[in-house]
């Protein structure tokens, strides 16, 4: 499994940045996005970012990490998760019944 981290720029170029993120600061690659002005946050693996992301989204994935992090050393969790309480499961677009053409979800 893959994961990546959301990290803030502090300053770069369009080979790398300072970022912080997760309680450090680190010099990231920038190569597959390109430079990115002060304060943009963008999601890193493997000392490389991937994409840039908005400052929820960031929010969110932080959230999701250290509610993994509190689960995994036995401590409540379901804090991290507020914007999953209280929200009833959803399907993904491509296995919901497609109402206007009358069909349903393929049987396997």
């Amino acid at each position: 499994m893959c994961l990546g981290v959301p990290m803030r720029v502090i300053e770069g170029d369009d080979m790398s940045a300072l970022c912080e993120g997760a309680g450090r600061a680190e010099r990231i690659s920038m190569l597959l996005i390109g430079a990115q002005p002060a304060g943009v946050h963008v999601l890193v693996h493997l000392g490389t970012a991937m994409r840039v992301l908005e400052e929820e989204e960031a929010g969110l994935i932080a959230a999701a990490l250290a509610g993994l992090d509190a689960a995994l050393a036995g401590r409540a969790f379901e804090s991290h998760f507020a914007d999953l309480v209280a929200r009833e499961p959803q399907l993904p677009a491509h296995l919901r019944r497609d109402e206007e053409a009358g069909r349903d979800i393929p049987e396997r």
